[in-house]
């Protein structure tokens, strides 16, 4: 698994047409806080909950969504904590490229880090 900061996972989404984010907070979060926004490179979010006990639903969830296990993945959630556990999932699910966003989407680690803090598209 590759660990990477907010805008180093954006440039890689833009410059990878299949890469895929996933976001892994809850509806709350999402409706709360804001989700990233992927439209200006013609992407969206792939929102899928991840949390402990619901490890057959989260992966059901990523397969319906991200098929094909090769696909390279971006996990965020608001800190990096949860989205590290979801790719760890991931990777016991047999998905190949995995990649933490290890900022987050909020700046938990300090100013201007995370996804919103770095000024990247949000809705």
């Amino acid at each position: 698994m590759k660990h990477s900061n907010a805008r180093d996972a954006w440039d890689s989404l833009k410059a990878d047409r299949q890469a895929v984010l996933v976001d892994v907070r809850t509806p709350e979060e999402w409706a709360q806080v804001g989700m990233p926004e992927l439209d200006s490179i013609g992407k969206k979010v792939v929102a899928l909950t991840w949390g402990a006990g619901s490890e057959a639903e989260f992966i059901h969830g990523l397969e319906q969504a991200v098929p094909n296990r090769a696909t390279p993945l971006f996990f965020i959630c608001r800190s990096g904590m949860r989205s590290q556990k979801a790719a760890e999932l991931a990777a016991q699910a047999g998905y190949e490229t995995l990649t933490n966003v290890v900022d987050g989407f909020e700046d938990r680690h300090g100013p201007g880090t995370g996804w919103k803090a770095c000024g990247l598209p949000v809705k």
